[in-house]
């Protein structure tokens, strides 16, 4: 039975995680930590370790917290209520998620509780330039090198890439898509930094004759792409719960703007044609983390959410950019200055909209889920 409500422990969850970002990750934070080389403050993530949530998903042998999807949802939705920037997704979800799956008892011992305690960060290096979000867009080679590989090309759109101690990268062999485990110390490994519309700090990596050994593979040959995907469906879950936290707050500011902003003696909230813009969103909004909870309690009860995953950060990220574009709509002129807060979620929705499998791949994969059907 699908039961949405929250336990006690949960709201204490949601409470702790809610305060912690209040004191670390307000957004005066938020601005000052635009564009930086860093990207996070080492604070806020120390203090996210503490609480345990850098563990959310990594099993209790492994010196995580072994949360379930619906406590870490929790989390998630105040990550996006603030905007807190952290390698939290790359590394404890994605990561961490990857090598539970497929990774080597050596792999797992080496790297899971590190990630886990925060003192590691792992980040995923998988998008290409001009490729898509699907496993076509995997054209970067890792061809066999004495007893390793050889991988030579880029990768795009890598978050907190400065900060990380091994990328996740996805390349292909001869048996198909692989992932490496590549320190990001070695050789012939290049960085440089992104411009982007949220402002965040991703970097572009240019692999020129980097080698890692045999048992950098996570996995069995060929399985790479198998064991993203199904790690993305769980980061898919994650990211519309921190657009459904971003698109809550930012209404909220737009409900309290305009019912301060007097415009011809009246109350911005009082016109209808904005008050039913306000009523609309909100719907979208309750929508779109119906959807989120439900894809959590599958994912929990070891249900299939290979339609509802891509479903939820589809539908999250869309209503949370249209919300925040409302809101620069009811701040009128100012709502496009860097002053404006409003700018600041509408940027970030985009962001999220773009990144971690486009629409069109979102769209994808829910077709073949629907039409039971193979479109490739």
């Amino acid at each position: 039975m699908l039961d949405l409500e929250f336990s006690e422990e949960q709201d204490m969850l949601r409470e702790a995680v809610g305060g912690l970002c209040d004191a670390k990750a307000s957004i005066e934070a938020v601005r000052a930590l635009e564009n930086d080389e860093k990207g996070f403050d080492p604070e806020f993530w120390g203090q996210l370790a503490e609480l345990g949530l850098t563990g959310a998903l990594v099993p209790e042998e492994h010196g995580g917290a072994g949360m379930s999807m619906l406590d870490t949802v929790v989390a998630y939705e105040e990550f996006g209520r603030s905007l807190a920037p952290s390698p939290h997704l790359v590394s404890s979800i994605i990561s961490a998620g990857a090598l539970t799956r497929s990774g080597s008892p050596d792999q797992q011992s080496a790297w899971l509780p590190g990630i886990a305690a925060g003192t590691s960060i792992v980040t995923p290096a998988w998008l290409e330039p001009d490729n898509s979000s699907g496993p076509t867009g995997v054209q970067m080679l890792a061809e066999a090198s004495g007893d390793g590989f050889a991988l030579n090309g880029a990768k795009r759109h890598v978050f907190f890439a400065s900060s990380a101690d091994a990328f996740l990268t996805l390349a292909r062999t001869d048996d198909g898509v692989d992932l490496f485990l590549v320190p990001a110390d070695t050789a012939g490994i290049t960085l440089t930094q992104q411009n982007s519309v949220a402002y965040d700090t991703q970097y572009r990596l240019d692999f020129d004759g980097v080698t890692v050994g045999a048992d950098a593979r996570v996995g069995e040959a060929g399985s790479g792409w198998d064991t993203w995907q199904r790690t993305m469906l769980d980061a898919c879950i994650l990211v519309g719960a921190q657009a459904v936290g971003g698109s809550k707050r930012v209404h909220e500011i737009t409900v309290e703007y305009s019912k301060e902003r007097v415009q011809f003696d009246k109350p911005l909230a009082a016109f209808q044609s904005l008050n039913h813009y306000m009523a609309d969103s909100i719907t979208e909004i309750d929508g779109a983390r119906t959807l989120v909870h439900q894809a959590a309690w599958a994912s929990d009860a070891q249900r299939g959410v290979e339609k509802l995953a891509p479903m939820a950060k589809m539908f999250a990220t869309e209503v949370f950019r249209k919300a925040s574009g409302m809101a620069i709509q009811i701040h009128g002129g100012m709502g496009f200055t860097v002053e404006c807060d409003a700018q600041l979620y509408f940027r970030r929705a985009k962001s999220l909209e773009l990144n971690w499998f486009d629409t069109d791949y979102l769209e994808e994969l829910i077709a073949i889920q629907v039409l039971d059907a193979d479109l490739h």
